[in-house]
């Protein structure tokens, strides 16, 4: 088994979608489809169960990821530490960030990589709603840790990092700020608030148009910063779901968070330029992930 089968294998059981895996390992999904039979007619049974709706693994599919991936991280893991050995990191890496507690999250994972990479300084910014992919397009920083998923052409996305439940951020004085959770279809009875300049799958992924019963979501006004967003919603304007950290991060006399019983996680993951992709992203990347295995909670240390 060749090492790219193994990768785009082991893709493909992180994503379970053809598409998104062509996309981060910038080959065709017709190259991806060809390596999977190829490596069900070696192995004599299948390793993925394809619908029209969604794709799974098998339970051969699923003992194979797990005695896989193990050794293949610690042969990339290797390979990227004789690079850095052989090469040294230096220089300056800007790594953006959403959201009140994630700023902590990458100044610890920052710690670590400079304990790695001293003669490497990591610079670790705000970026906003409204603004994360220009500041990636116009250079100004190098990665952002996301919590929507990111599909465009000229960015590449990594595996998720970790994810966390959503809660609805609501006025103090809205009747749901009274209730102990909500429902995905309670989002029909009131407005929610839009992030500013977000294209349309992007805004889509964080709140649908129609509730799971079917009824339309109206949208109210929009809001480029946390703060923006904040200001907002404790003024009456509308609500929004959010990340559950935000209950114990973004506390303020105006506004209530409510857990949604049936939301779906928020998910974080790094985007950065596929054209400006360096050994430092891919060190950096994986750090972070060393740091959220060691840890129970990660925005909570």
């Amino acid at each position: 088994m060749e090492r790219r089968d193994i990768e785009i294998f082991l893709t493909l059981a992180e994503e379970l979608h053809f598409g998104r895996t062509a996309e981060r390992l910038h080959v065709s999904t017709a190259r991806v489809s060809q390596t999977i039979r190829k490596l069900e007619r070696r192995i004599g049974a299948a390793l993925f169960e394809r619908t029209s709706r969604r794709v799974g693994l098998t339970p051969i599919g699923r003992r194979l990821d797990e005695d896989l991936r193990p050794a293949h991280e610690r042969i990339v893991e290797g390979i990227d530490r004789a690079i850095a050995a052989g090469r040294g990191i230096d220089g300056e890496l800007r790594v953006g960030f959403i959201g009140t507690a994630v700023g902590q999250f990458l100044h610890r994972v920052a710690a670590a990589f400079h304990g790695l990479h001293p003669a490497c300084h990591v610079r670790v910014l705000e970026a906003r709603y409204s603004d994360f992919l220009d500041l990636l397009r116009a250079d100004e920083a190098d990665l952002v840790l996301v919590p929507v998923t990111v599909a465009e052409p000229d960015l590449t996305t990594s595996a998720v990092l970790f994810q966390e439940p959503t809660v609805l951020a609501v006025s103090a004085r809205h009747p749901f700020a009274r209730r102990e959770s909500v429902a995905l279809d309670d989002l029909a009875r009131d407005k929610v608030l839009r992030p500013r300049s977000f294209p349309d799958y992007i805004d889509e992924g964080l709140v649908p148009r129609r509730t799971p019963a079917g009824r339309p979501i109206e949208r109210g006004p929009e809001f480029g910063t946390v703060q923006e967003m904040l200001s907002l919603i404790g003024a009456g304007q509308g609500m929004f779901p959010v990340p559950a950290h935000a209950a114990r991060f973004d506390t303020r006399p105006d506004i209530a968070y409510v857990p949604i019983r049936d939301g779906l996680p928020r998910e974080r993951r790094f985007v950065w330029r596929t054209a400006a992709e360096t050994h430092r992203i891919r060190v950096f990347t994986q750090v972070a992930r060393d740091v959220v295995a060691r840890s129970e909670n990660p925005l909570q240390g």
